[in-house]
């Protein structure tokens, strides 16, 4: 299995539903509670003109009905390199944006 299949199998997990989405398009109609996200500009670290650490990074937006969703907490406690950017509301939805190297 593929890393990012493996990180999308957690996520299911610690939301408790199928409604994550990775780079969905417009058009597709997300079911709430869930969990958007998209791979963003990795962490790499360079020394001795070599690349020696390397982690992919992920912007994940939970977007619930629910003001006060405990979902951006949880996904926190269950990765170690991961903490919350910013809370907003949109459409009447609460978004939570997330940075998460997995």
């Amino acid at each position: 299995m593929g890393k990012r299949l493996q990180l999308q199998a957690e996520l299911m997990q610690v939301l408790g539903s199928n409604n994550v989405y990775f780079q969905p398009p417009e058009t597709l109609k997300m079911k709430y509670p869930c969990i958007r996200y998209i791979k963003a500009r990795p962490m790499t670290d360079h020394a001795d003109n070599m690349k020696y650490f390397n982690m992919n990074h992920y912007e994940l937006t939970v977007i619930d009905t629910d003001p006060d969703t405990e979902i951006p907490d949880r996904i926190v406690e269950c990765f170690e390199y991961c903490s919350i950017d910013r809370y907003y509301t949109a459409d009447n939805l609460t978004h939570c944006s997330l940075d998460l190297y997995y």
